[in-house]
């Protein structure tokens, strides 16, 4: 799992909106409990937001050099599908 969440120079940010609550950010919440110490362990200085907010429907934004933005919604995935799209955004700056 370590190395999936080795950040490429490009990516500048990873935000993640979601529910504080709701059933459909639960995934999105047991992700970032058990992924989050490892991803800022092996990335330090890249700031990894987390933002909450009620009714808020989940998904995660990547911003990399010179302002350019990818987001991928979450809802209705699992922890496991969640874990691959960050990987693939996370990635995706090489």
């Amino acid at each position: 799992m370590s190395s999936k969440y080795v950040f490429t120079k490009g990516l500048k940010e990873l935000r993640f909106l979601f529910c504080q609550s709701s059933e459909q950010s639960a995934a999105t919440r047991s992700f970032l409990m058990r992924a989050y110490p490892t991803m800022k362990k092996h990335n330090p200085h890249t700031p990894i937001m987390m933002r909450e907010a009620a009714g808020t429907l989940p998904r995660v934004y990547a911003r990399y050099d010179l302002g350019r933005e990818e987001e991928k919604t979450l809802s209705g995935l699992s922890d496991k599908q969640i874990e691959e799209a960050v990987t693939l955004l996370v990635k995706a700056s090489s």
